[in-house]
């Protein structure tokens, strides 16, 4: 899997600050229900740490918590200060104990060899220009024999309204490269190849449905902005996206059904295994 290109990092960390006040809006509830399956695979014990990267506002962070219970410890780390300030305020609201939120780059980690039992990240692979390294250093502070673990969106998910709304940016912008900011993080095979690479055992992979009806088209465009999907619209020029939106909207709306729009949120979820040490002789 190639990594993408660095040149947008900082446009990318804009968004990603941008992203959190509707992070948390209902139309957006997947990366909750993500985080509920992922709970189902990580299979944490009490007393586990865990390391939780790219936590946004925290649904698996918080989820952890609960499994690993006040002798375990959640790590909650991300780049984007808006986004972990909402976690911390979930934090402080429920008066949670064992949940550690720090502003860290998920390449270059400030913590030490073999010390989390699981790494995880939930639905920010992509975010990553060099997912390779990025996996290489979770591997490094996670202990022989623990897990790192990823959900990644599948190359299906949010069709068909994805596909619509990559046409109609094309007209837009005279650009044919308005492609899905996971593509290059979605194919199953290039997962399991980057997992090995770095130097992970027993990798495996199994894709799942968590998609839902939305309410209406609304709660669609609700998707886009307030997701890694607003790279695309920001494609287009800022005068011209009121009319993106309302054409694109009457598009979708031909979709929706009695029980609303169902959203195609297929994810895949990839885990691999640090090798045990083995015993050297003289």
């Amino acid at each position: 899997m190639q990594a993408p290109t660095d040149e947008n990092a900082g446009r990318r960390e804009l968004l990603r600050n941008a992203m959190a006040e509707g992070a948390d809006r209902e139309a957006l509830r997947f990366s909750a229900f993500c985080a509920d399956r992922f709970m189902t695979h990580l299979q944490l014990a009490p007393g586990d740490k865990i390391l939780d990267v790219y936590t946004g506002t925290g649904a698996l962070a918080l989820a952890a918590s609960q499994a690993v219970g006040p002798a375990g410890r959640v790590t909650a780390i991300d780049t984007a200060e808006n986004l972990l300030a909402r976690l911390g305020t979930k934090i402080s609201k429920f008066g949670i104990a064992n949940i550690d939120v720090h502003s860290m780059d998920a390449a270059h980690l400030d913590f030490r060899r073999d010390y989390f039992q699981h790494t995880a990240c939930s639905l920010g692979l992509f975010w990553l220009s060099d997912p390779g390294a990025a996996l290489r250093e979770w591997l490094r502070v996670t202990r022989p024999g623990g897990s790192v673990n990823l959900a990644v969106f599948a190359p299906q998910a949010f069709q068909p309204q994805l596909s619509l709304l990559q046409r109609r940016i094309a007209q837009f912008s005279g650009s044919r490269d308005a492609l899905a900011p996971w593509t290059q993080a979605s194919r199953c095979e290039s997962l399991l190849a980057l997992l090995q690479d770095a130097g992970l055992v027993d990798v495996a992979a199994h894709e799942e449905q968590l998609g839902y009806h939305l309410r209406d088209v609304q709660d669609w465009w609700e998707v886009i902005w307030h997701s890694a999907l607003r790279l695309l619209v920001e494609q287009v020029p800022a005068a011209q996206r009121d009319r993106l939106r309302t054409e694109h909207l009457a598009e979708v709306a031909a979709l929706a059904t009695a029980d609303g729009l169902w959203l195609n949120v297929a994810v895949l979820f990839v885990r691999g295994y640090k090798p045990l040490r083995t015993a050297t002789t003289n």
